[in-house]
């Protein structure tokens, strides 16, 4: 079986970080996923919610902020729950492994990398398919080790 996920997108708000009740830190956010044109040519997104654990969660927490663009690797994970009023809600979201910091210096220049991309001079100008590529070369390299 295989759960992977990969997505590039932009943060739509600010994330939010908390601790659970035995002190492990979780980190929430939500990115925007932009599909491609329609026949019209008009735009639209999937907005897919990101949870991340530990030590990822506390770089995302601390040094993430709305509208930077990030590159999520992850798995899907679905749960449910009930709310107050007994209504029972079902989630989807993407627990992820890994977040690479994109997009230029400029756009967040206090932001320290967890594994940023855009110390290549080179991303001045993101290639979506070229990030993706190499991502995937990354964690076929781990697997192999």
């Amino acid at each position: 079986m295989l759960n992977k996920v990969l997505l590039i997108g932009h943060l739509t708000k600010d994330p939010e970080m908390r601790y659970t009740p035995s002190g492990i830190p979780v980190t929430t956010f939500r990115i925007a996923v932009n599909r491609p044109k329609n026949s019209k040519g008009e735009q639209s997104a999937d907005f897919i919610d990101i949870v991340t654990w530990r030590k990822l969660a506390e770089i995302c927490g601390d040094y993430l902020k709305k509208g930077r663009l990030v590159a999520v690797e992850g798995s899907l994970r679905t749960r449910s729950y009930q709310t107050a009023d007994g209504q029972r809600r079902r989630v989807v979201e993407v627990v992820a492994t890994n977040v690479h910091f994109l997009g230029k210096k400029e756009e967040a220049p206090d932001i320290a990398p967890v594994s940023d991309l855009s110390e290549d001079s080179s991303l001045d100008t993101i290639n979506e398919e070229e990030i993706l590529a190499e991502i995937l070369n990354d964690s076929e390299e781990e697997k192999d080790e």
